[in-house]
């Protein structure tokens, strides 16, 4: 007998397998498929628990245990049953936490760190990372589900960050980590491809984290972001919606938050400040065709007006909106309520394509159909000042399907034109054009069609001429381009607010929620005194 099953051996006149299953809480096997009959498991105590592990056939199968008891708890090493027993569950993730410290062995302590992790993995319930991973499916910690599905993405940073944190403790680290958060950061590299661009607007939020406002309260992938928000302290969420709506989607999702306690929620159909608000909004709004009707009404009805409101009265810091309805909707309230921030003529968006070669910006994908030169200066500046908080320096290309004058167009005369403007306005700014996107991708072809132009290397701002060519360029490289989106990002208001598309993920949700954190702590201000005329 080794040493391992040494621990657990009892004295017995027991001498058949049988024998041994009266009013026991617990079997585990890996042995043989088949041993373990119905009438075996009929005979156990209450809530048995049943690790038949054996592979491929286990020791009984769930279907036959289940027949003969309602309470039992099984798992098996099998993939097409619940609860999978698999050890790429957890070892490559143990090698992972001990080889960044550098650790000199492998202790109880860290595997007993690996165990605890695990755990609590399951019990924190589903994510919307896990949930995709298995195809869609939300999953709550209880009889079918004791375990993290051996895929659960969340495993790659929540294991070996308690195994590293083990071995410095136990002092067999070599490499001790200093800055955790720094680390389970890098590791979510792994998980979210946006992690490494949004990790300066992530420390931005952290410093003082703000209120912000999810519109579409009851949304269930609101929900999994919020989860994420309050793990990783980006901000203090408020939603809103229906208090019992809200707290029985969470609970069927199985996440562990309670309404009014984890975060703030602003009922729709019963607040104290409904008065007060409607008020506020027909002030703002009250000239833009907005009666005391329609204002009672839409302060009843429309989460982004609520928001916004909430906003411009200093309740809130800022707000994400838009995952239900249409993008025109949505701007048209909050910029009636929330305004522009002075020097700025009209709102226009930014998109951060996270792409293998790099990140790209691109602006106005979702606002201006046919923007004005003035417009194109405008919303370039904006983007220009909104990638410096990503901690990346503008490299502008003007686009155009005309290349340096090569063609005699209303596009290529408007790009030129806003190139001028920009060139007096903002000299240190690197911006050229106009030019093919190609041409502004692929720098040796840049410097055979125009040695002199101002660009270093390849253009990071794509700004395009109008809508149509923005919104196909845009669509264009997220379907074809293995790229992940973070934004839109609305650009030019008075105070942080964002409207992301109806196609949005739980994850872009976070990445807005941080966005607008970050905008707050920073100082937001879109004053364009740049655009003074020289």
């Amino acid at each position: 007998m080794t040493d391992a099953k040494q621990a657990f051996a009892q004295k017995t006149e027991a001498r058949h397998l049988e024998e041994i299953f009266d009013d026991a809480d617990l079997f585990l096997g890996l042995s043989a498929g088949g041993i373990v009959s119905k009438e075996m498991v009929g005979k156990m105590a209450p809530n048995p628990i049943i690790l038949a592990l054996a592979n491929p056939s286990p020791e009984i199968l769930p279907e036959d245990a289940h027949s003969v008891r309602d309470d039992v708890i099984m798992a098996t090493g099998r993939s097409d049953y619940p609860n999978q027993v698999n050890n790429v569950i957890c070892f490559p993730y143990i090698f992972r936490g001990a080889l960044d410290v550098g650790a000199t062995e492998i202790n109880d302590a860290m595997i007993e760190a690996a165990v605890h992790a695990i755990a609590d993995l399951a019990r924190s319930g589903s994510s919307d990372i896990a949930a995709a991973a298995y195809g869609g499916t939300s999953l709550t910690f209880g009889r079918n589900y004791l375990i993290p599905r051996p895929f659960d993405p969340r495993l790659v940073v929540e294991v070996p960050s308690a195994v590293a944190a083990a071995a410095v403790d136990a002092g067999v680290a070599a490499r001790p980590i200093v800055d955790y958060s720094n680390y389970r950061d890098e590791l979510y590299r792994f998980v979210y491809r946006t992690g490494l661009a949004m990790r300066p607007i992530f420390e931005q939020a952290r410093d003082n984290p703000r209120r912000i406002v999810f519109a579409e309260g009851e949304d269930e992938r609101v929900h999994y972001a919020l989860k994420a928000v309050l793990e990783e302290r980006l901000a203090e969420p408020i939603l809103i919606g229906r208090p019992q709506v809200v707290q029985s989607r969470l609970e069927r999702i199985g996440l562990d938050l309670i309404v009014g306690k984890d975060f703030e929620i602003v009922n729709p159909e019963s607040d104290d400040r409904y008065w007060d608000y409607w008020n506020h909004y027909l002030e703002k709004a009250g000239r833009r065709g907005v009666t005391p009707d329609i204002a009672r009404t839409r302060v009843r009805t429309d989460a982004t007006v609520i928001g916004a409101v909430m906003i411009d009265r200093g309740e809130a810091d800022g707000m994400i909106c838009g995952s239900i309805g249409s993008y025109p909707d949505h701007l048209c309230q909050v910029q009636d309520i929330i305004g522009l921030a002075p020097g700025v003529e009209t709102p226009s968006s930014l998109a951060l394509m996270i792409h293998n070669s790099g990140p790209i910006f691109l602006t106005d994908c979702y606002i201006g159909e046919d923007p004005t030169v003035d417009q194109i200066v405008e919303q370039t500046l904006l983007a220009s000042e909104e990638m410096r908080r990503f901690g990346v320096e503008p490299n502008v290309a003007l686009l155009s399907h005309s290349t340096f004058g090569s063609r005699e167009c209303k596009s290529a005369k408007k790009m030129q034109a806003a190139l001028k403007i920009l060139q007096e306005q903002s000299p240190d700014l690197m911006v050229d054009g106009e030019m093919q996107s190609h041409i502004a991708l692929l720098p040796d072809l840049r410097e055979n069609q125009l040695p002199n132009n101002r660009l270093d290397g390849k253009a990071n701002l794509l700004v395009f001429p109008n809508l149509d060519s923005a919104n196909i360029g845009l669509n264009l490289i997220r379907t074809l381009g293995d790229s992940q989106i973070v934004g839109p990002i609305l650009l030019g208001l008075n105070k942080p607010a964002h409207i992301a598309s109806p196609t949005v993920t739980a994850r872009g949700l976070v990445n807005m929620c941080a966005l607008s954190a970050a905008e707050a702590n920073t100082g937001f201000s879109h004053n364009l005194r740049r655009n003074q005329r020289v």
